[in-house]
């Protein structure tokens, strides 16, 4: 009986340990059997890192950006279109790591974890994914940047969709530089800026002190400062680019007075300004669909009265991406919570079904009534500041340009940022040109000329 029972006691051992194992394959396999199925020894779905099959990728309007044909992978034939999207889409190897392409090839691979990557039949097939992107809209943005390193990214804030991503340097993914790795020209080229790299916002991030003076100040709308066109703070000077006198919050946004927002900044201190960037989505895990996107950062806690001051005009350490700051200007214009952008429009095929997309609310990133007031104030800047001809008057365009210091010898980096008030045309852009220069030379032109070609003039 002893024999016995250490015999059960032991297939109880056994059989629990069994159903552990199976269980813990079976978790596995549902949550990491897609990547499984891309391993290189499937040299049907993978080759030399490369997909050789999977389902296409096509834009908004049908244009196929790549597919695949007898195990040949392709883009589209257009070689601007092609260098336009090679970040949004990502390249053969896998390189750029933000590339649908990457992200979503178990999906393009049409894996599902009850039949693999095959059908009922057998058969191997591929899912199918439309983007919201416009790859002429695309193309565009790219002839604007020309030789010039930057990102342009531009949403319709109503409904999500991505409409223009572009990132430079870029290069053809079918015909691959042999210097890239080696060339200055192609420095950084794997890296998609709009969603991946973090700049010095200058001037742009005076909109999240105004927020927070808006919030934290009741007497925000009648507070003034004296321009000179420097001033001491903590032993420490900040400078101005103009001489503006007496200034209150409309006019010091529209002629992006240092000294105003800088007094105004130590005056609202560490916590209120990071209470309000936090609010506005700084220093929190970001996503586009499932890509991951870069943080944005604001970090004062180190920071001296003097290096406060230098935050609250675009400065210090503050760093952003371009794809946070358009979400910041699509929240401004729906009342401070913004429609949340996306860039996977449908998915169909095998393992897929059919996936389309539903238009998602985020956090809210304000107040409603701190976003009608920067809606004005964004509105008062390009009518009454800006040069008349630097957006088409019809579009109601509201904007914050930028010109951010990076130092080591670099010229500024230009930046705009704003949306279109006029609900026919309702988008919301960011744009960095680096070494640019002002902002309002070098990166609203780019704008300006996108929304002219989404307004069909």
């Amino acid at each position: 009986m002893k024999t016995t029972g250490i015999r059960s006691f032991i297939l109880y051992i056994l059989t629990a340990a069994f159903i552990g194992c199976m269980g813990f394959f079976l978790f596995e396999l549902f949550s990491d059997g897609d990547q499984w199925a891309m391993q290189p020894y499937n040299q049907h779905l993978v080759a030399g890192g490369q997909l050789t099959w999977a389902g296409s990728i096509s834009d908004r309007n049908g244009t196929m950006l790549v597919g695949s044909e007898d195990g040949v992978r392709s883009y589209n034939s257009d070689a601007g279109i092609r260098t336009a999207t090679v970040h949004t889409v990502g390249d053969k190897n896998g390189y750029i790591s933000t590339g649908v392409q990457l992200v979503y090839r178990p999906q393009l691979s049409g894996y599902n974890p009850i039949f693999g990557v095959t059908t009922m039949t057998g058969k191997t097939t591929g899912g199918n994914i439309t983007l919201t992107i416009d790859s002429s809209l695309c193309e565009t943005a790219l002839n604007l940047l020309g030789d010039r390193k930057g990102a342009v990214i531009l949403y319709d804030y109503t409904t999500g969709e991505i409409l223009c991503k572009v990132s430079t340097p870029a290069f053809d993914p079918e015909n691959i530089p042999e210097d890239i790795e080696t060339n200055d020209q192609y420095k950084g080229a794997y890296l998609d800026r709009t969603i991946s790299s973090s700049f010095t916002p200058g001037s742009t991030f005076k909109v999240v002190t105004a927020a927070c003076a808006i919030e934290h100040l009741s007497d925000w709308d009648t507070r003034t400062y004296t321009c000179t066109g420097s001033t001491i703070i903590n032993g420490e000077e900040i400078t101005c680019m103009g001489q503006h006198g007496e200034i209150g919050l409309e006019s010091a946004l529209g002629n992006s007075c240092n000294i105003y927002f800088a007094e105004l900044a130590a005056d609202l201190g560490k916590d209120a300004m990071t209470e309000t960037a936090n609010e506005m989505g700084f220093n929190q895990a970001q996503k586009l669909d499932e890509i991951v996107v870069a943080a944005s950062t604001y970090d004062v806690s180190e920071a001296d009265e003097n290096a406060l001051a230098w935050s609250g005009i675009g400065q210090y350490t503050t760093l952003v991406t371009p794809y946070h700051m358009m979400r910041i200007m699509g929240a401004i214009a729906n009342g401070g919570a913004p429609i949340e952008p996306h860039l996977v429009s449908s998915m169909s095929g095998s393992g897929l079904g059919n996936y389309t997309y539903d238009v998602t609310a985020g956090d809210r990133m304000m107040p409603e009534e701190t976003a009608k007031v920067l809606q004005q104030l964004l509105r008062s800047d390009v009518e009454n500041y800006y040069n008349s001809s630097m957006f088409p008057s019809s579009l109601e365009v509201c904007a914050k340009t930028g010109t951010a210091e990076v130092g080591e010898g670099k010229e500024d980096t230009g930046w705009v940022a704003g949306y279109c008030a006029n609900p026919d045309t309702p988008y919301a852009f960011a744009v960095v040109v680096e070494e640019g220069g002002f902002g309002s030379a070098s990166a609203a032109p780019i704008a300006s000329q996108l929304l002219q070609q989404l307004a069909g003039g």
